[in-house]
């Protein structure tokens, strides 16, 4: 509640989660009762038998003041906020609240009339127990509700509503604190403050914006469980006014103006509320309509964007002019390629009958499709002649100026049509025009947007088969970048630690482009994660692969790849190269680059044991500082607007000359390099890079 301290209740949001804090609020709520009936019942005690102790009758006061702030607390937690629930859910929380704690106040009830006279029912203590349990229980109620009416209230909030109610609740906490001093019902100060408070609650309970977005059932349900509310507050002030005349009370309830204040405003709102919804039960129909009215016209807007078919287009129209006017009979023609003629509760024989018994010459050539002057609404309600129909609507379905259908909306009464209902059915005739007009254009319009949509989720999965990390550890950093040419790709790059120290790196790349080489691609991905996962040599690795690769590529399609193994405890590189672009390894003693050119055939090339033979292992050491850089060949065969191919001479000057950049730095310095020497130009292929820095 806003009254509360603000960076209290901030900081308690930031600290505890909504389920805490609905736990605490509770566990509060419980202990505040405990101590505020012990504390109240050991005052009466000290009272009665006059023991001479010095204990302040504000303590239960402040206790009943922090059990009212926890169960506050509790429902400000639980109840949901309106514009995210049904407002006849909330209505029955209060129901439900509301019948649960007078079916509690009930038995307090029972147990008097039970012992009528006895001396248990007259004994002080007993009285003023029973009494806490109900001052607990209507606190529960009067709570839970206020804050139902809050939600209700600020539905569709405004600045100046948060203002007034902020006001009021800032009023409603100075009422908790006025009430500490003691002051009695209808005393001066207690009728000015109540004043203020119900000026406000008067001001606010107008705000009922929520009751318009009730349809008729809706309405009834509220009212009655509104109903219900009211009579739960008047039992609760029965209970409690019964219990005040005892004369054996210490606390009264009813001279604390915070309670007061909150009878008196769930009491108005519940009274103000019934009385309107009553007022908006009779234009309930018509609101009812016109959303009807508004869905249909949605649904009839949306049947282009779904690509649905003409002929759903057709039902949607039918069945929405039918519903709009309360036709009994309507049927729809069209005149194109194939002549269409639906009907809805109308024999399609009575249609010529129909037809033949208009005597309007507006209507007849609408009817006969002649129509090509201005659109009349008042011209296209008639009078027929008809042993089962007595009105009709007639309007032209227009395609660019042109006459290609009708609309025809029947009734058995005679003068059953208005030109309000005239309007209604030309914005869906007009509508449906757009729809059959811009049918076919959309429709293709639609395929090329499917297209290009599987094209964007083929490039998320492409991009999702990369790592979205690259595994290493202290010994050396790896950073990658990859572009495809098209919306999707063929290059691979990945690394696996299958033992601690040990990593597999390799970088491919597919041939072809589009989605033919991303889903090789994604062969290659669970290839590599499938055999990559042990220590085995390269050499084995590759073998295999292109045994398991044979059994699925196409026949016409292969992949070139690299494949290393670090071992970073023996600061030893095992290689090999399977058709794929010369590795760069620069040496930081020397600061020399040098290719890893290895002979190698592509996977998939050679489909039987005769590729082992081109399988070849080579081994390499490396020191602190050296740089092992991989590529695909979109890179060095991109060529610029003159023709000229980027090449490896300029990929390894662009190398020397960020060589002791930051690894990042040095990868986005090698694509930068790229761009300026291809200019606007577009690549004409995926291009990759691989960079690895040993420590």
């Amino acid at each position: 509640m806003a009254f509360l301290l603000y960076p209290t209740h901030v900081f308690l949001s930031r600290m505890v989660s909504r389920k805490l804090k609905i736990r605490l609020s509770l566990l509060a709520g419980i202990l505040s009762w405990l101590l505020f009936t012990f504390f109240d019942l050991y005052l009466l005690f000290v009272e009665k038998y006059q023991i001479n102790v010095d204990l302040s009758g504000l303590l239960p006061q402040t206790f009943l003041t922090t059990m009212v702030v926890s169960v506050l607390f509790y429902y400000r937690y639980t109840v949901t906020k309106a514009d995210s629930i049904n407002f006849i859910d909330l209505l029955w929380q209060v129901f439900v609240t509301g019948l649960v704690t007078t079916i509690g106040s009930l038995i307090i009830r029972l147990f008097f009339y039970v012992f009528g006279n006895s001396a248990i029912s007259e004994n002080p203590f007993t009285i003023n127990f029973l009494y806490h349990i109900l001052i607990g229980l209507v606190v529960i109620y009067l709570v839970s509700t206020f804050v139902v009416w809050k939600r209700l209230i600020q539905y569709q909030k405004s600045k100046n509503l948060i203002q007034l109610w902020t006001l009021f609740e800032y009023v409603l906490l100075g009422s908790l604190i006025f009430d500490l001093f003691g002051n009695k019902f209808l005393s001066v100060n207690f009728n000015a403050a109540l004043i203020i408070l119900g000026g406000l609650a008067l001001i606010l309970a107008f705000n009922l914006k929520w009751i318009a977005y009730l349809n008729f059932k809706q309405k009834w349900k509220s009212i009655l469980f509104i109903l219900l509310s009211g009579i739960y507050v008047y039992h609760f002030l029965l209970n409690l006014i019964s219990f005040s005349q005892t004369n054996a009370l210490n606390i009264d309830l009813l001279d604390r103006v915070y309670f007061v204040a909150l009878f008196f405003f769930i009491i108005l709102y519940a009274a103000i509320a019934i009385l309107v919804t009553l007022f908006n039960l009779p234009t309930s129909s018509v609101f009812e309509r016109k959303l009807q009215e508004a869905i249909d016209f949605q649904k009839l807007s949306q049947s282009i964007p779904a690509g649905q078919s003409a002929e759903q287009i057709y039902d949607i129209l039918l069945e929405s002019s039918m519903s709009a006017v309360f036709a009994d009979g309507a049927w729809l023609e069209i005149r194109d390629i194939e002549d269409t003629l639906i009907t809805r509760d109308l024999p399609e024989e009575a249609v010529i009958d129909i037809k033949a018994s208009v005597r309007q010459e507006y209507i007849r050539d609408i009817l006969e499709y002649r129509f090509n002057k201005d659109f009349l609404s008042q011209k296209v309600i008639g009078a027929i002649n008809h042993p089962d129909y007595k009105s009709i609507i007639a309007v032209p379905i227009m395609v660019k100026n042109e006459q290609k259908g009708i609309l025809v909306l029947l009734q058995e009464v005679g003068d059953a049509f208005n030109r309000e209902m005239v309007e209604i059915i030309s914005t869906f005739v007009s509508q449906a025009s757009i729809s059959l007009e811009n049918f076919q254009l959309i429709g293709e319009a639609i395929e090329n947007e499917r297209y290009k949509e599987q094209l964007k989720i083929a490039n998320s999965v492409q991009k999702s088969l990369l790592p979205s990390s690259l595994r290493h550890n202290e010994c050396f950093d790896i950073v990658a970048y990859s572009m495809a040419a098209d919306e999707v790709g063929g290059d691979y790059y990945d690394i696996i630690e299958p033992e601690t120290g040990i990593f597999n790196l390799i970088v491919g790349d597919v041939s072809g482009k589009g989605t033919s080489a991303a889903f090789n691609m994604a062969q290659m991905k669970g290839i590599f994660h499938s055999l990559a996962q042990n220590t085995n040599p390269p050499e084995v690795f590759v073998r295999q692969a292109n045994a398991a690769l044979s059994r699925c590529l196409e026949k016409s399609s292969f992949i070139t790849a690299m494949y290393f193994q670090i071992d970073t405890m023996a600061n030893e590189l095992s290689y090999v190269r399977a058709g794929h672009c010369p590795a760069l390894f620069y040496s930081n003693s020397s600061r020399i680059i040098s290719d890893l050119n290895e002979d190698g055939l592509g996977l998939g090339i050679l489909r039987n044991s005769e590729y082992d033979q081109y399988v070849k292992q080579h081994t390499a050491t490396y020191q602190s500082g050296d740089l092992l850089l991989l590529y695909t060949d979109g890179i060095t065969e991109a060529k610029n607007s003159d023709g000229i191919q980027y090449g490896t001479e300029r990929l390894r000057t662009s190398l020397l000359n960020h060589i002791d950049e930051p690894l990042n730095d040095l990868k986005t310095g090698l694509i930068d390099d790229l761009m300026k020497f291809l200019k606007d130009k577009k690549l004409d292929d995926d291009y990759t890079l691989t960079v690895v820095r040993f420590n």
